[in-house]
């Protein structure tokens, strides 16, 4: 017997039993479904951050009071020392492979206004010093950004991002006009190019002011962030190395301590991310799999039960010249193809379900080919693993007595 008969056979097969078959393909639907949704939005996510990570560039590293990464116990490194700016200026002046040193503090949730018009409540202000925009892979999209003469004069200027330019002034342009945050008036001399979300927060709602203008606005009694961008990236380490030698020197770390503050690059924090999502990635595989298993036990039952159904057909088909192995492939195809067309059916679920996820949150989602492939090959391995038995039952009935059969 052909394949393409087989396969026509299995299809009619399949449509004469519409109820029965729809409901033993729900375990494979729902299995394929997961691998392709979960693995759709982790690679979407995982994209997003390695493209996010390196606008940084494989030269730069960030010096902070707290771990980036790995641990969240803030208690514990409470009673650390602040870093200030006079640490970052005097990393800027005694480290020799560091090309750029800026600082950087941040505050959450303000307001910014502009006559009638306010932001929501949610946008982020950073106190900078000149070289935080190329630090940290910022692009001007209009205007200029603080420079050294509005830090050492403490001026009250600022830079907008897309999106509290375009809430206070979707009109007009905004350089040159004065808002108001915490009160005092800042003048726009600036507006930043969009950014995009990473890990499903903007990076639009910013607004960045001289770091002197902010510790004046918010005080000095908190921990600045330093950026250190090397000379080249084969310099990275030593720069670093140069760099704990001149903060242990500062803040009087005794030899043998261990550092208080914690140095960090993009490709750490990359190499986390991606050990996390491959924990995700087995966590969601093996959920899968339990899924599939459960789909092929039921596979295995609706083909014992087609094949009780069939033993007359079977019989005749025998006594007419079909051979075992005709069986055998007929009835293989079929719980193969009943597994595919459920796995087709999970796989479309799948990217729906990453799709609408994608329109309706900030979350991006991305369905590598590789979970397509995998999903129909788990299908058709679960149809071929599950539809040996009943088609081996199947292939070796006795003709004689099948055509008995009542």
């Amino acid at each position: 017997m052909h394949v393409g008969e087989s396969f026509n056979m299995a299809i009619t097969a399949i449509m004469s039993n519409k109820m029965r078959s729809s409901l033993t393909l729900l375990g494979i639907i729902i299995g394929v479904m997961t691998i392709i949704a979960m693995q759709s939005l982790i690679t979407g996510l995982k994209n997003s951050v390695h493209q996010q990570l390196n606008r940084l560039g494989s030269n730069v590293f960030q010096v902070q009071k707290y771990p980036a990464i790995g641990d969240n116990d803030r208690e514990k490194y409470r009673n650390r020392k602040d870093l200030t700016v006079e640490h970052a200026n005097a990393i800027r002046r005694l480290v020799p492979t560091a090309e750029l040193v800026g600082a950087e503090v941040w505050n959450f949730g303000r307001e910014l206004r502009y006559l009638d018009k306010k932001t929501n409540p949610n946008m982020v202000i950073a106190g900078a010093t000149p070289e935080f925009l190329e630090n940290n892979g910022y692009v001007m999209a209009d205007g200029r950004f603080v420079t050294e003469q509005d830090v050492d004069f403490n001026r009250r200027i600022c830079i907008l991002g897309v999106e509290p330019a375009n809430v206070l002034f979707p009109y007009e342009n905004p350089i040159g006009k004065d808002i108001k945050l915490e009160g005092e008036r800042f003048q726009v001399v600036g507006v930043l190019d969009e950014l995009g979300n990473f890990l499903g927060g903007s990076r639009d709602n910013r607004v960045i002011i001289p770091i002197s203008r902010f510790e004046l606005l918010y005080g000095r009694e908190r921990s600045i962030n330093i950026t250190v961008k090397a000379k080249s990236a084969d310099l990275v380490e030593t720069c670093q190395d140069q760099v704990i030698g001149v903060l242990r020197a500062m803040r009087k770390v005794p030899p043998g301590e261990e550092n208080d503050f914690e140095i960090w690059t993009n490709d750490q924090m990359m190499e986390f991310f991606d050990n996390m999502t491959r924990v995700v990635k087995i966590v969601a595989i093996a959920i899968a799999s339990i899924a599939l298993i459960v789909a092929g036990v039921g596979i295995m039952n609706i083909m014992l039960v087609s094949v009780t159904e069939r033993t007359r057909e079977i019989g005749i088909r025998k006594s007419i010249g079909a051979k075992r192995r005709d069986i055998l492939w007929q009835f293989l195809i079929e719980a193969i193809v009943l597994s595919e067309i459920g796995g087709v059916i999970g796989i479309l679920f799948g990217i729906g379900i990453g799709t609408i996820v994608e329109v309706a949150t900030p979350v991006p989602a991305d369905v590598p080919m590789w979970t397509v492939i995998l999903g129909l090959v788990f299908c058709s391995t679960v149809g071929l693993i599950f539809g040996v038995g009943p088609a081996t039952k199947a292939a070796r009935m006795d003709p004689i007595e099948a055509l008995r059969y009542e």
